[in-house]
């Protein structure tokens, strides 16, 4: 595992142009294709949860609330509880992205090395390496959460969207490449998710 904590919040990054293509599963079917496709709804569910934080942001950045009103605005939100139980940003949907790829790491992905010959490894360990990527981001908007908590002034509510802007650009390119190249695989190999 690498130690991201150092890296500027812009020098993080996916090196898209590093991603492996995985191969093609000659036996698959389209039944197998549309059961890997759960994987998408899955991530839709995902991007829903992340874009109410998107429109919190938004409202401030517009003018319509000063960072200082932040809290309240958050806690007004279904959201709430999420804030009240984990005190930052992304609250229990940073937890259960998480935990999705905990089991996709820890599960899914070695069953899909495995059945697969071999042939999916560097896929395999992109995603994972990825997966760093996000985490870091997550423990990042948690901290700049608490800090804009504690402190609500301009300068750590434009820390606070940075970052989670950031986290929300490499998650949806995240979701895409995984999508994209583990569909079939995940029909195929394991059923379905």
């Amino acid at each position: 595992m690498t130690d991201l904590s150092t890296l500027p919040l812009d020098a993080l990054s996916l090196n898209e142009a590093a991603r492996p293509s995985a191969p093609k599963v000659p036996a698959a079917t389209d039944t197998h294709r549309r059961q890997g496709g759960q994987l998408a709804a899955i991530h839709r569910h995902y991007l829903m949860e992340m874009a109410q934080i998107g429109a919190v942001l938004a409202r401030i950045e517009a003018g319509d609330t000063p960072p200082e009103n932040l809290k309240r605005i958050v806690l007004s939100l279904n959201m709430a509880e999420n804030f009240r139980a984990f005190g930052n940003l992304c609250g229990r949907e940073c937890q259960v992205l998480k935990f999705h790829h905990d089991i996709e790491g820890d599960d899914m992905f070695p069953r899909i090395s495995a059945a697969g010959g071999g042939m999916f490894r560097e896929v395999v360990a992109k995603l994972l390496s990825e997966h760093e990527v996000v985490h870091e981001l997550i423990i990042r908007l948690s901290d700049a959460a608490d800090t804009l908590i504690e402190d609500p002034s301009e300068a750590h509510f434009t820390q606070a969207a940075a970052t989670y802007r950031k986290l929300e650009e490499i998650v949806r390119s995240h979701f895409r490449y995984e999508e994209t190249e583990l569909a079939e695989a995940i029909g195929y190999y394991l059923g379905s998710i």
